[in-house]
């Protein structure tokens, strides 16, 4: 099981970036996907979730109305549409895949963002 996550980058507050996370190894589309970030020195928290159909998807606060995350169960993919970048965007983001009947889960290995003037 692999997944693995591209798109981070450096870039100036108000950007816009689209992470991507590659899925392989198991049947995506029977999981529930996910977005999570670790700022240096803070908790892990929830950016996005996205249901394995994305009928369905929400997101933390912090996030809400700047970030967009999607699917794309064909391709094995999950992405994640960021806008008005923040310098407390800045994390080490990080791919989630649960099973929709809750175990097994996987993690990426993270792509770090890095929002600053």
């Amino acid at each position: 099981v692999q997944l693995v996550e591209s798109g981070g980058g450096f870039l100036q507050p108000g950007g816009s970036l689209r992470l991507s996370c590659a899925g392989s190894g198991f049947t995506f589309s029977t999981y529930n996907m996910s977005w999570h970030r670790q700022a240096p020195g803070k908790e892990r928290e929830l950016v996005a979730t996205i249901t394995r159909f994305g009928s369905s998807s929400n997101y933390g606060d912090s996030v809400k109305g700047r970030f967009t995350i999607s699917r794309d169960n064909a391709k094995n993919a999950v992405y994640l549409q960021m806008n008005s970048l923040k310098p407390e965007d800045t994390a080490v983001y990080y791919c989630n895949a649960r099973y929709w009947r809750g175990r097994p889960e996987y993690w990426g290995q993270g792509t770090q963002v890095t929002v600053s003037s």
